[in-house]
């Protein structure tokens, strides 16, 4: 890992990891990078120091001799959008996505709207660390320009991407934006498409007063009983900046992310006829057995990673995606829960059909995905440790992913997965099985190993 950028970008609390000096240094380390010449756009989230952040970002790159496009406060999706729809050389977005208020970060864009690789960061740090800034002279720095238009022309395409063919039924939703960045669009879009739409937390607001912006199943129980008191046919709820989407089922059921990550391979792959679906390392078998299914090839990669592998094979991929997250080369090379909420929105209104019944022939196997605080100066010691005991408490598994954390498949279709956070200050356990009993004999396994180690470091998981 990177020295700032970490799983997605520089994350972390305001004024000691992020700060309006590391901005400033990001933007002009960005200039230097594309050659002192060019545009690059700069948005931001609703979280409070995002202005701020953001016109640092912003006098970094004009110091650097580099054009800037501002389009205000707008989610992740439509920044990354802005780079190949208008022509740019890459993008800066100022969000810490799902993090608590206090957090802030920066994720640096390419001219296809593609997050930087680890290679592209490393190289960013390089220019920051070493002080290699290029700076431009007196008539030379770059110019600002605003230009929030491009929100309606995200919005336009996309609504014209996603139009139904035809109107089955106008399905009802309901949609929680955490008060965040697509407070005034994903609405909007469902809207257009044709949909009957509720929308909650859906006003600005830095403080996150709705509920945590992380888009998890405790974090939606709310959301759920709302849904079956109102009778809609999904719940939809974003995360801060809306790459991330969550669904739940007209009965108010978290909808296990791997079900529609595996529902969009089968898009893809009816599309395309073949292909590779490019998965993070910590996915549900079932996407394998659709992927096989409908003829296409599985690859799994680190999480926060896939755009990686989009590059390295080619036109050959026609798919990446994390839970959470999905990228659809033939969209743009960018994660996008809005447009993962208009695609499903879209295919129910098309069917006539509630969210479980558009997903009917997806299975759905136990699985738990538990975070533990851990301080980053030991946290990577604590998992290094709990790795080589895994293999020790898990004999019988078949084989094993150590891209990104250690992951151990066991003959039965189960698996685990220990891995540090890559934006936060956790260690994280994953694990499936076909049964709860086996799942709960997995987990409750694992979690007394990492309990043991991290109490030697003098840390008690809470």
């Amino acid at each position: 890992m990177g020295r700032l950028f970490g799983t997605a970008g520089i994350r972390g609390e305001y004024g000691k990891i992020v700060s309006p000096e590391i901005a400033y240094k990001v933007g002009l380390a960005m200039a230097t990078f594309i050659g002192g010449k060019g545009a690059v756009s700069v948005g931001y989230d609703v979280r409070l120091t995002s202005p701020l952040l953001s016109s640092s970002v912003a006098s970094g790159l004009m110091a650097g001799g580099v054009d800037v496009i501002s389009i205000g406060l707008a989610p992740t999706p439509v920044l990354a959008f802005t780079a190949p729809h208008l022509g740019l050389d890459g993008g800066v977005m100022i969000t810490a996505s799902h993090n608590p208020p206090p957090d802030n970060g920066i994720k640096c864009f390419d001219s296809k709207g593609m997050e930087f690789t680890e290679k592209m960061e490393e190289k960013l740090e390089d220019i920051i660390f070493k002080e290699k800034f290029t700076y431009a002279k007196w008539d030379s720095v770059g110019n600002l320009e605003y230009y929030p238009e491009v929100v309606d022309e995200y919005v336009n395409k996309l609504v014209l991407k996603f139009m139904p063919k035809k109107v089955a039924k106008r399905i009802k939703v309901i949609v929680d934006c955490a008060n965040g960045a697509a407070s005034n669009i994903t609405p909007l879009i469902l809207r257009k498409l044709g949909a009957s739409v509720i929308s909650i937390n859906c006003h600005f607001d830095g403080f996150f007063p709705g509920r945590t912006p992380e888009p998890r199943p405790d974090v939606l129980v709310g959301l759920g009983k709302i849904a079956k008191t109102a009778e809609v046919d999904v719940a939809l709820a974003h995360d801060g900046d809306a790459d991330r989407l969550s669904a739940l089922t007209s009965s108010g059921k978290f909808i296990l992310n791997d079900r529609l990550i595996a529902y969009y391979a089968k898009v893809k792959l009816h599309e395309k006829g073949e292909g590779v679906i490019i998965v993070s390392i910590d996915t549900s078998f079932v996407i394998d057995e659709i992927v096989e299914k409908y003829g296409g090839k599985l690859v799994r990669t680190k999480l926060g990673k896939t755009h990686e592998k989009l590059v390295e094979y080619g036109s050959k991929a026609i798919m990446s995606a994390e839970p959470w997250k999905l990228i659809d080369p033939d969209w743009g090379y960018w994660v996008d829960g809005i447009y993962q909420a208009a695609l499903l929105v879209s295919h129910m209104i098309e069917r006539g059909v509630t969210i479980e019944k558009l997903l009917e022939d997806i299975p759905e196997y136990p699985q738990v995905r538990v975070s533990f605080k851990v301080p980053n100066e030991v946290k990577r010691k604590v998992v290094s440790e709990v790795h080589e005991r895994m293999r020790e408490i898990f004999r019988d598994y078949e084989s094993e992913l150590s891209i990104d954390g250690l992951r151990l498949n066991m003959p039965d279709k189960s698996w685990v997965l220990v891995r540090a956070s890559g934006t936060e200050p956790k260690v994280r356990i994953y694990a499936e099985a076909r049964t709860e009993k086996r799942l709960k004999e997995i987990y409750e396994k694992t979690f007394k190993l990492l309990k043991e180690v991290a109490e030697k470091y003098g840390v008690k998981l809470v």
